[in-house]
């Protein structure tokens, strides 16, 4: 019996991170703000992203991601970041990359740092609620509906994964 409610526990624990909310407020690529506030009701994978990073590829499965599922509810936020070396100088050339090369129209942020002193407000509560923070580009973070942290995931997982689009879709049903 101890085993089984170990196990149901253990279950448990590995769906939902923390039953802390997180939020915040981004400046948007294109001027204005992005609040995650506004997204309540809805689940949010926010990705810190990099122009320059072997991982940029995954900007097409990002896209990709929020053109099958924003009818039902989701939102996919890129936050660009220089935390780790790999960012464009100014937030006009990495729109300008995204467009060109990947023609995204998801929302983006300005770039922002993800670690450290200096990190967002976002990503300070996610290192708070749940001890994850940014390694490296392309770290995703699903927020869900209610706006707690449901799962976070390296940046070698693809944004459409079958173990990211199964925790996606389990909110949006």
């Amino acid at each position: 019996m101890l085993r089984i409610l170990t196990l149901t526990f253990l279950i448990v624990l590995g769906h939902q991170v923390n039953a802390e909310t997180v939020s915040g407020e981004f400046t948007s690529i294109d001027g204005g703000v992005i609040s995650l506030e506004d997204w309540r009701g809805g689940p949010v994978l926010v990705v810190n992203t990099a122009s320059r990073c072997g991982f940029t590829r995954q900007y097409d499965d990002l896209q990709a991601l929020h053109d099958r599922y924003q009818a039902r509810g989701l939102r996919v936020l890129a936050v660009p970041s220089n935390d780790f070396r790999q960012e464009l100088a100014t937030a006009e050339q990495v729109k300008d990359f995204c467009a060109v090369n990947f023609d995204l129209d998801l929302p983006m942020t300005d770039i922002t740092h993800v670690r450290g002193k200096r990190a967002h407000t976002f990503y300070k509560d996610v290192r708070a609620a749940t001890g994850f923070a940014p390694r490296w580009n392309f770290n995703k973070v699903l927020v869900g509906p209610d706006g707690t942290v449901v799962k976070t995931w390296p940046a070698r997982t693809n944004p459409q994964s079958r173990e990211i689009t199964q925790e996606i879709e389990a909110l949006l049903n």
